[in-house]
């Protein structure tokens, strides 16, 4: 390979010194043809080598066990179909006269958002407090491009074009700073795998793919179950000025090897002890469930489901997508239950864009902007509809809907407070966006950011600080609390709020990124009836728009959305 190709003068060292400068290791990869993907096709197989990393580093060092599994809806999901705002349902259906789901097809999960009853499997999700939605999630100015679309949500840059971009990930910029030398000092295990190639950014160092890749779940299912290693010829190269880049591409195929080993005894040692469906994306979660009871030490799984640019017959075809991935993530945490390790487990679907309100004339959707982001596990610590819902009153000109919740805010909360990532190591890696987390039940950075009202809270025992020696309320008392806003003028919203026993309230305002705006009411209340004047109790002026306020009776816990006009 050396000698038939490039050849300097033996006495030119000057010339060679310089040579070795301009062709670095990133040259070489991509004048093979490989650079970007970290990855070695050996056969009909495309596998890659995981690597040490600043994420890794960060886990391995701090209280966090949890485990992320990245769930990619590819193809742009509609949102509406997903999430149905029932406050909107008129304008909804009106706008979707032959796709929308009915309302006797609806699961009310909450007064004010549904899913459609073929999601039904994560309705019990839901009771057990391991599902909370985030509506309108985007970002400015967001692309309609599958391409462009999904290199942002991979590499956060929204500088991204069709023609140019960063070429890095939110988390292969964490692989490749504390280990330069993950060749050498490998993890004990794949730090990531991904199934489903893609040319997916979000493993992506400036060097290497920091996660071991499968193409499909056929590869990696005979990867785990003979753990079979492949090997390659040995390369010589005495003397040769490629010497180093072909010691990396070894190390990379060595690594590989390594690892394909390890998945091998991860998956004897865990067993599933639930029957999934058989389907593709089933076998993935069913994959890596068995894996994850195996204490493979995988700290960041992807898996990808496609089929979600439903320009026409969108009816059908969305129905079975989320029947699917209903079915198999409700399986999934059913199996890690069996070994109590569904708390320690956290997933989060994402996809390029969202879809359109008005359906177009081939009874699909066209691109959109925002779209929900899905979360599921019992570290979620309760189910929740998160944030605000685009309005469907006013779209722009092509019937978008605006996102009302920055992705990248969702992708800090994951690093820091899950994975337990240092905040400035988090907005560095995330291109310097500030840390502006969103509660979604978990936090381990110790920042005191505000809680999330929560749709269904479940009730915990109640008791009285102010009166330790009085009765608490029954289950039955707290269940009769009453509590509503009206508007007594355009204006001047008022909370209502009916205690069938004496007790300490506690009413706090937020606004939609559940910041705290102020503390409405904070005393002892007996029983009887209240009525707050919002505006008149807020110390300064208070901005129109949509609020979310929270009452907290003894520990018992009820949250709406209220208008400030």
């Amino acid at each position: 390979m050396c000698n038939n190709h490039i050849h300097f003068p033996k006495n030119n060292s000057e010339i060679h010194d310089q040579e070795h400068k301009f062709w670095s290791r990133r040259s070489f990869l991509q004048a093979l043809g490989i650079a970007g993907s970290g990855s070695m096709m050996l056969g009909s197989n495309m596998l890659t080598a995981s690597a040490p990393s600043p994420l890794t580093a960060a886990i391995a060092n701090a209280p966090s066990d949890g485990i992320l599994i990245l769930i990619r809806l590819s193809g742009g999901n509609d949102g509406l179909s997903t999430v149905i705002p029932i406050e909107q349902y008129d304008t909804y259906a009106n706008a979707r006269p032959n796709i929308y789901i009915p309302e006797s097809k609806v699961l009310k999960l909450t007064d004010e958002f549904g899913i459609p009853s073929y999601m039904q499997s994560l309705e019990e999700m839901w009771g057990e407090g391991a599902f909370k939605a985030v509506h309108g999630v985007g970002y400015e100015n967001q692309s309609l491009s599958h391409f462009t679309g999904s290199d942002i949500y991979a590499n956060t840059d929204l500088t991204t074009t069709g023609f140019s971009g960063l070429d890095t990930g939110w988390m292969g910029r964490y692989f490749e700073n504390i280990y330069p030398d993950y060749l050498i000092n490998p993890p004990a295990a794949p730090a990531a795998i991904q199934i489903g190639n893609f040319g997916n950014l979000i493993f992506q160092g400036e060097e290497t793919n920091y996660a071991f890749v499968t193409s499909n779940i056929n590869q990696l299912e005979e990867i785990a179950e003979t753990g079979q290693q492949y090997s390659l010829d040995p390369m010589l190269f005495d003397g040769c000025m490629y010497g180093d880049q072909v010691k990396f591409l070894r190390g990379v195929a060595n690594t590989t090897y390594e690892y394909s080993g390890l998945i091998h005894e991860a998956y004897e040692r865990g067993q599933n002890q639930v029957e999934y469906q058989d389907n593709g994306f089933a076998r993935q979660l069913a994959l890596l469930a068995r894996l994850i009871k195996g204490n493979l030490g995988t700290k960041v799984y992807m898996i990808s489901m496609g089929g979600f640019d439903t320009h026409g017959n969108q009816p059908l075809a969305h129905e079975r997508l989320m029947t699917n991935l209903s079915v198999a993530v409700k399986d999934f945490y059913d199996d890690l239950n069996f070994t109590q390790q569904d708390d320690k487990v956290l997933s989060m679907t994402f996809s390029e864009f969202g879809r359109r309100i008005f359906e177009n004339g081939s009874n699909g959707t066209d691109h959109g902007k925002a779209a929900p982001t899905l979360f599921f596990g019992s570290g979620l610590e309760g189910s929740a509809f998160v944030g605000e819902h685009p309005s469907l009153e006013d779209p722009n000109s092509r019937g978008n809907l605006e996102y009302t919740m920055d992705f990248r805010d969702l992708y800090a909360t994951v690093l820091a407070e899950w994975l337990c990532v240092p905040i400035p190591l988090v907005e560095q890696h995330l291109l310097g966006h500030p840390y502006n987390p969103v509660n979604l039940g978990f936090n381990c950075s110790g920042v005191d950011f505000p809680d999330i009202a929560y749709n269904d809270d479940p009730p915990t025992p109640p008791v009285y600080p102010d009166d330790p020696n009085a009765a608490p309320p029954t289950q039955e008392e707290l269940d009769a609390i009453v509590h509503r806003p009206f508007y007594p003028t355009e204006e001047n919203p008022f909370i209502h709020v009916e205690l069938p026993f004496s007790g300490h309230v506690d009413i706090t305002l937020f606004n939609i990124l559940g910041q705290k705006v102020a503390t409405l009411y904070n005393e002892m209340m007996f029983e009887g009836s209240l009525d707050l004047d919002v505006r008149a109790r807020v110390p300064r002026h208070l901005a129109t728009g949509k609020y979310i306020y929270r009452i907290d009776v003894q520990d018992r816990r009820l949250a709406k959305s209220i208008m400030v006009s």
